[in-house]
């Protein structure tokens, strides 16, 4: 019986136990970590596509984003403590709702990594042509810079270009150092908090009326919930302080500090930049067509009026490619504006590492446990990595940069994470009444308010999010189904009585921003 396959978590947590890590973490240091593993590509880059849903109204949408992001990180931690090996929900749900999920779970996972890869590579793309003009005075054809939802692009070559060079760094094992990580962490903190004290006192009030021009729940992913669904990727990597959990000193109080304390800091950060961007010259009302109509982000309407409004000499704050750096230099910083762009063109390709390594991981483990082909998890024998996968992954991440813009990858990628999230919660209900006496390092507090709670925050996202987005994660799930039934199904080392305990890293535990 498929729900009968669950790989037995006695076995997994006896890895864990051979692991034993030193409590060094407070409150305080998860917090930082929090932090910094949040704040990149959704602040610097979405910023357009949540005027472009809600107006003035995306500041409370960074506040139901958040909310969504808090109670889920509470259900997470209480896993990551009892589970600290790879997999992250994938063997969450491996071990306790058997494999069928787990599968369902790490197929779901390919569009929280890969495709929030491909979104980071065009949110730099953008950046880059941005840093050519401003510092260069260079302008690249709109053919190679822009897939075909741009009248005249073509192909996004800068981010075909980031994608293929990151995938070639992690094939021959170059991964991140933690000083160079911290440096980058800084370089997005310090360009934030310029941006907040340089745009809040010139700020227009009367910027901000209309404050919800597509109300609350608006057709076709607008709206202030509309763009909670998309803003959603700018605070996934708050999991990076689930994943401590075991160097945490006392983890059941500074635990759920670090988790709230960063997630209420990048709130607080965003808003304030959010405020930034409304209050400036630029404004954040939403881009019509010539006759009134709402046009969506990303859609072909949307580039052919901003093309049309570029024309006219004017460049709304939704459709720039590099929002924050356009606002300051609207203001008349251009020299700061520029100096903010280069932050983000200097900390992005690290995320998209980040997300790349994880991928791979994640199918490196699914390749182990018999799901996937075992050829894909092949280590090369020079560089020690697994090639195989790392590269089918790098090819798929770029084609999608190539064609898509990142709004709708970023959508993607939400869909994707929300339903890993919201399999943990049902995972940790589940396990609650299934095994309550085992050893929890930290319990989600009123874990029967906060699970429900968790899993109505991620289904009232994904139904916000725009139809296609939806879609894609049904669609996708019904071709990981049918792969699953025609080999994973067979050839799966806990269904042939291979019962196989992962201690290799996958990704997750190395910080990720978004």
């Amino acid at each position: 019986m498929i729900f009968g396959r669950i790989k037995p978590l006695d076995a997994i947590l006896a890895t864990a136990e051979k692991k034993s890590l030193t409590r060094t973490l407070g409150a305080f240091q998860l917090t930082m970590l929090g932090v910094g593993a949040i704040i990149g590509t959704g602040i610097f880059v979405l910023t357009s596509e949540a005027a472009q849903k809600a107006g003035p109204g995306m500041m409370i949408s960074f506040i139901i984003a958040g909310a969504v992001c808090a109670v889920a990180a509470l259900c997470y931690s209480e896993f990551a403590s009892m589970v600290p090996v790879s997999g992250s929900a994938y063997t969450y749900t491996y071990a306790v709702m058997g494999e069928l999920l787990a599968w369902m779970v790490g197929w779901a996972l390919v569009l929280e990594y890969a495709v929030a890869a491909s979104a980071v590579s065009v949110g730099w793309s953008g950046y880059f042509v941005g840093q050519l003009q401003g510092w260069f005075g260079i302008t690249l054809p709109t053919a190679i810079i822009s897939g075909p939802y741009i009248p005249g692009g073509l192909v996004n070559l800068p981010a075909v270009i980031i994608a293929l060079l990151i995938t070639g760094l992690l094939i021959l094992g170059t991964s991140e150092s933690a000083k160079v990580n911290a440096v980058l962490v800084a370089i997005k903190v310090t360009a934030l908090t310029a941006f907040i004290v340089l745009a809040l006192p010139v700020m227009r009030m009367e910027n901000f009326e209309p404050f919800a021009p597509n109300g609350w729940f608006g057709s076709g992913g607008a709206g202030v919930v509309g763009a909670a669904a998309s803003i959603f990727f700018a605070y996934v990597g708050f999991d990076a302080v689930s994943t401590a959990a075991e160097e945490t000193k006392n983890p059941q109080r500074n635990v759920p500090l670090g988790l709230i304390g960063s997630l209420g800091i990048c709130t607080i950060f965003y808003m304030l930049v959010a405020a930034g961007a409304i209050g400036s010259p630029l404004g954040s009302q939403p881009v019509t067509s010539a006759l009134g109509e709402w046009l969506a982000p990303g859609s072909a309407a949307l580039g052919a009026r901003c093309t049309e409004l570029a024309g006219m000499g004017t460049e709304p704050l939704a459709c720039s490619k590099e929002a924050l750096a356009h606002v300051l230099r609207e203001i008349g910083y251009l020299n700061i504006g520029n100096l903010i762009g280069l932050a983000a063109f200097l900390a992005l390709p690290s995320v998209i590492l980040v997300m790349l390594f994880g991928q791979t991981r994640i199918f490196f483990t699914m390749s182990r446990d018999g799901l996937l082909p075992e050829k894909l998890s092949t280590i090369h024998p020079k560089w020690k990595t697994p090639h195989v996968i790392t590269a089918i992954t790098g090819v798929g991440v770029t084609f999608a940069a190539a064609f898509l813009p990142v709004g709708k990858l970023a959508d993607i990628a939400n869909a994707g994470t929300l339903f890993a999230f919201f399999m943990v919660a049902v995972g940790v209900l589940v396990l609650r009444r299934r095994d309550p006496g085992r050893h929890r390092p930290f319990r989600t507090p009123a874990v029967w308010l906060v699970a429900p709670a968790t899993m109505i925050g991620c289904i009232g996202l994904y139904v916000a999010l725009p139809p296609d987005a939806m879609l894609v994660l049904p669609a996708w799930g019904a071709i990981g189904l049918v792969i699953y039934f025609l080999y994973g199904y067979r050839r799966s080392h806990l269904g042939r009585g291979i019962i196989e305990v992962p201690e290799m890293d996958d990704g997750r535990n190395t910080p990720g921003t978004h």
